[in-house]
């Protein structure tokens, strides 16, 4: 790999193991709460116990985000220095705000984890609201400035000077409301998934009727609801982003939906593969004027195609397939969380088929994975710029050498962070099994 493409493999390959922590820190907080005021609304200690676990299981998680955060932050100075002159002049508001939202988060995190039996029902639910709100606050203002990257605002570059800056200009970017919307209903997607995953995986092993089944089973239902409800939100909320790409950047939507020529009454492209050389998307089921009318709210609506800029510009071509893999899996996500529901719902009396278990237990994963796509689909889809139209990702870089040799002794990191977490979480819970604190609650 050359220079460039070194620092953005070094760079993604922390945003890729940081973003599984922080969306898991802003998902698994809700899950707590909803647990907690479930608990205090039934009375039922069942929930009261999924609370105490699941913010085990946090404050682990957490443990893992503040490090892995800390490098990405570190490398944006050292890998992006030339973007870094800008932000610190222009979007340094962020990341001030986001001192308090953490703070606010760890310590009212830090109150539940050791006072909860010592302070009132009302004030558990409190400082679980506090800490969900912190933790939500983090991932919106650290999100802000991917998307001021996309929909620059508050300053222009003048014979290479940054001038008339608006900090609140750009903090409130175009991209601002949607951006936030996604980050914070995809996070909450993932974590109920992620519960439900883990909560089906447990009831397979227990015999159906006993009182871990039951147990476990509560878990499963409470996290399909939360995952269905905010899985159907993110749908909508894409919704909002396909129109914010259309105004904004629209050779990225031209590149997810692999679409050329500009044209109304433009077809969406589902599956398949983007073909420079025939400038089609092969094998791709196409629904007519369906992303015009995504674009625009109306069938005639004109997109602009790819050919319409210079292809120095257009993002890398297989963001078509990235888009249709987070796409693919939140549909999925929400026929699960329906399917789910719905067997309990009407069908209740016998237990959950094993193809149905199955795929409760590959949801979190596929949770995940769909945060993973979602995530280098909106940076690679943004490429060649690090600042749309303003400043590429090759003027930003670093010119230092020898990233090659960090490189792998960050992966390293990676890999012991891994390791300790999965070791810590197999061995705190092995050392508590459920059992144990359904027995003291009872």
């Amino acid at each position: 790999m050359d220079h460039l493409e070194t620092a953005r493999a070094m760079f993604g390959t922390t945003m890729a193991f940081h973003i599984i922590f922080a969306t898991l820190g802003v998902g698994i907080p809700l899950m707590v709460l909803f647990a907690e005021l479930f608990y205090q609304k039934t009375k039922d200690r069942d929930f009261a116990v999924m609370a105490n676990r699941w913010t085990k299981g946090f404050a682990v998680l957490l443990g893992v985000a503040i490090p892995s955060g800390t490098i990405a932050g570190v490398q944006l100075s050292l890998l992006w220095p030339g973007f870094m002159e800008v932000i610190g002049e222009v979007m340094a508001l962020p990341f001030q705000i986001e001192i308090y939202a953490f703070f606010v988060e760890a310590l009212f995190m830090s109150i539940y984890v050791y006072a909860a039996d010592r302070i009132s029902p009302w004030m558990r639910i409190v400082s679980l609201s506090l800490v969900a709100l912190g933790a939500v606050a983090s991932a919106i203002l650290i999100t802000n400035v991917h998307a001021f990257e996309g929909t620059p605002a508050g300053f222009r570059i003048e014979n290479g000077e940054i001038v008339d800056v608006n900090p609140w200009e750009a903090f409130f970017n175009p991209a601002f409301f949607t951006t936030a919307g996604h980050v914070v209903v995809s996070a909450y997607t993932t974590g109920g998934f992620v519960i439900a995953s883990i909560a089906a995986f447990k009831m397979m092993r227990q015999p159906v009727g006993s009182r871990l089944r039951r147990f476990h089973q509560k878990a499963l239902l409470l996290g399909l609801i939360v995952g269905g409800i905010f899985s159907l939100l993110t749908a909508l909320n894409g919704h909002e982003s396909a129109q914010l790409l259309h105004e904004y950047q629209p050779e990225k939507l031209a590149a997810a939906e692999g679409l050329f020529e500009t044209q109304d009454y433009a077809p969406l492209a589902i599956g398949g593969f983007t073909d420079r050389e025939t400038e089609e998307v092969k094998w791709a089921i196409e629904i007519p004027w369906a992303l015009s009318f995504l674009s625009g709210n109306r069938f005639d609506t004109v997109v602009q195609g790819l050919n319409d800029f210079p292809e120095k510009w257009w993002p890398p071509l297989y963001v078509h397939t990235l888009f249709n893999a987070m796409v693919g899996i939140g549909s999925l996500l929400i026929l699960i969380a329906a399917g789910g529901l719905g067997w309990y719902k009407f069908i209740k009396k016998r237990p959950f088929p094993k193809p149905l278990m199955g795929l409760f237990i590959a949801s979190g994963p596929l949770a995940v994975l769909a945060i993973e796509f979602g995530w280098i689909f909106a940076c690679t889809g943004r490429q060649p710029w690090v600042i749309y139209r303003m400043m590429t990702t090759e003027d930003a870089v670093t010119g230092a050498t020898q990233l090659g040799v960090l490189f792998p002794l960050f992966g390293f990191v990676y890999i012991v962070l891994g390791i300790a977490v999965i070791l810590v979480l197999r061995f705190y819970f092995k050392k508590h099994p459920v059992q144990d604190e359904i027995d003291m609650q009872e």
